[in-house]
């Protein structure tokens, strides 16, 4: 049996503008996906897609070597319903297959599952550690593989297989990356926030490409900006970092701040990572903090440690 894993993500610095070429600082998390290939004799791949709770959310079946659609079964219709599920499956494979011709091509099949081990509504890289994944058993570049599929900057890609801190600077199917050392000394007193909502990357991205105009002093300021977070050695001026970049991204892409949105009576500060509008937010507080956001409805709340490697 062949075992593969890929770490989670999420961006802290340089979201859209990392579309564009700005630096931006990522952190991979404790937690990710897994993805083992056991051969079979019949000429078919036969995929199972399991929560972080072992439920069987996913299992579709396919010829081979075509990929023809046999059967598929589907939990939930959050995601658009088991045809849209199959069909985009389907249409990876497919391109797995053309990056690499030989990929799954011996006359054997493959029983495939795949385990989440987070919930896969958080927005942690559900579909970068399936990229990454695939990509390293079929021996792709899983950069290459990302930009004929999802698409997006790369950057989830990145953190999928590097266990530290990273910069990252968009290049093609050749990214910039370099290991960090971002490991705050007030890390005690940062927490991420789970809006209860999956965002949708793609419109926003859209959003972006819509409205972004000429950014040539945005991506410096965003590119400063990733540094300075690195160097902070103070909360006080890790907050006022946090705010300036959140002024940036606002005006971009004329959306309010998650801090005016939502937590205008918050003691500390917030800042939204990657896609404004779900997913987690990043926020300074205290032992308070937890309590102040349940109140508001909010009942996911992890310490910093706890969820980044």
């Amino acid at each position: 049996m062949e075992e593969y894993y890929s770490n989670g993500k999420l961006l802290l610095t340089g979201e859209y503008f990392v579309l564009d070429g700005a630096k931006a600082l990522a952190v991979p998390t404790t937690c990710g996906q897994n993805l083992t290939v056991e051969s079979i004799q019949e000429p078919q791949l036969i995929w199972n897609s399991f929560t972080n709770t072992g439920e069987c959310w996913l299992e579709i079946i396919f010829d081979l070597p075509k990929f023809r659609l046999v059967s598929a079964t589907f939990e939930t219709n959050n995601d658009g319903g088991k045809d849209v599920i199959a069909e985009k499956l389907k249409e990876i494979l497919l391109e797995v297959k053309k990056l690499n011709p030989s990929f799954l091509n011996s006359g054997e099949g493959a029983l495939v599952k795949t385990k989440l081990t987070f919930p896969k509504n958080w927005g942690l890289g559900t579909s970068s550690t399936l990229i990454n994944n695939l990509a390293n058993w079929a021996k792709l570049n899983p950069y290459e593989l990302l930009e004929n599929t999802f698409g997006g900057s790369g950057y989830d890609i990145a953190c999928a297989h590097y266990n530290t801190p990273i910069l990252y600077t968009r290049n093609g199917i050749k990214p910039i990356v370099e290991k960090v050392n971002f490991n705050p000394l007030f890390k005690d007193q940062l927490y991420f926030v789970y809006l209860n909502k999956k965002q949708n990357s793609r419109e926003g991205i859209q959003r972006f490409k819509t409205l972004k105009g000429n950014l040539t002093s945005e991506l410096i300021q965003i590119s400063e900006l990733t540094d300075a977070f690195i160097k902070c050695d103070n909360l006080n001026n890790f907050e006022k970092l946090m705010v300036e970049h959140e002024q940036i991204v606002s005006k971009t892409i004329q959306l309010k701040t998650v801090q005016e949105l939502l937590f205008a009576d918050y003691f500390g500060q917030t800042k939204s990572l990657g896609a404004w509008g779900g997913d987690f937010i990043l926020a300074t507080g205290n032992e308070d903090t937890p309590d102040y956001f349940k109140q508001k409805g909010f009942e996911t709340v992890i310490p910093y440690q706890d969820l980044i490697l």
